[in-house]
């Protein structure tokens, strides 16, 4: 077995990558500046962006849908600004390594720099839209609903960003290799934004009774779910599912694993497939 296949190489790659925070904080935040460059507001337009279409959205589906807009409003919003993080770990993870062809090729730094680069930049994006968030906390009287459990929504999204990073790392690799995964992914999270109830609320569902209520209990098959409920469920002040928790949890142990074998198995390949 080749020194570059093993463990320790790829544990090596993730540490090295962490230690040279001061470039991938530097370079994700370059990125979002670059891309609102000669901008007057600059990244707000990060939040603006959300805002307008979280609105747009939530006026519209209250209407169709006939729901509360005070209570529907902020549902929508949150789950959002929760489901880009999703969409842009699964979509930009995908491109990851292809996108920093040039860096990989002439900068000697660990193939982890560039996806700490990315989660750094999603968390930013996320940091500039979570302030749509506080401002319902006081126009919608959200924080009227709110108790102890909303601190349950810091480990929350921690954990969210932790599954970026090996989702990451996974399409990442995958997708250098073989250029067909990344317009699959595309196609997979309009499916699963679809699936996953960011517009529509299961409570609507339930409340109807019979076998409509039973039917949707087969959201919680669609992992998305999941990580949507943990997060938005404690800023909405709504019961937190410990099933939701566990789903999680497993499914990041097991990304993880699977990260860290595609790590020692392909990250010595992956300057030779870009």
């Amino acid at each position: 077995m080749s020194d570059a296949q093993t463990f320790p190489r790829a544990f090596k790659d993730l540490r090295e990558g962490f230690s040279q925070r001061e470039l991938w904080l530097q370079l994700g935040w370059q990125d979002i500046k670059q891309r609102y460059r000669r901008s007057v507001i600059g990244p707000f337009w990060i939040t603006i962006a959300t805002g307008v279409q979280a609105a747009a959205m939530g006026v519209l589906y209250a209407a169709i849908l006939n729901q509360d807009l005070w209570t529907y409003l902020p549902y929508v919003t949150v789950g959002l600004i929760i489901w880009n993080v999703i969409n842009a770990s699964i979509l930009e993870g995908s491109d990851v390594f292809i996108a920093n062809e040039g860096l990989i090729k002439q900068l000697p730094s660990a193939l982890s720099v560039h996806v700490y680069r990315l989660v750094w930049r999603q968390f930013l994006f996320f940091a500039h839209n979570i302030v749509i968030y506080l401002v319902m906390l006081v126009a919608f009287g959200v924080w009227e609903h709110l108790d102890w459990t909303v601190l349950l929504a810091i480990p929350a999204i921690a954990l969210v960003f932790l599954n970026s990073a090996w989702v990451s790392i996974v399409f990442g690799i995958f997708s250098t290799r073989y250029r067909d995964i990344a317009p699959i992914l595309g196609s997979m999270t309009l499916m699963l934004f679809v699936l996953t109830p960011v517009m529509w609320t299961t409570k609507s569902l339930h409340d109807q009774g019979g076998a409509v209520s039973e039917r949707a209990k087969l959201v919680e098959l669609v992992p998305t779910y999941h990580y949507l409920e943990i997060v938005r469920a404690p800023l909405l002040g709504d019961p937190v599912q410990v099933r939701s928790w566990l789903v999680v949890g497993v499914i990041t142990v097991v990304g993880w694993t699977v990260a860290i074998l595609a790590l020692k198995q392909y990250r010595s390949r992956v300057p030779y497939w870009v």
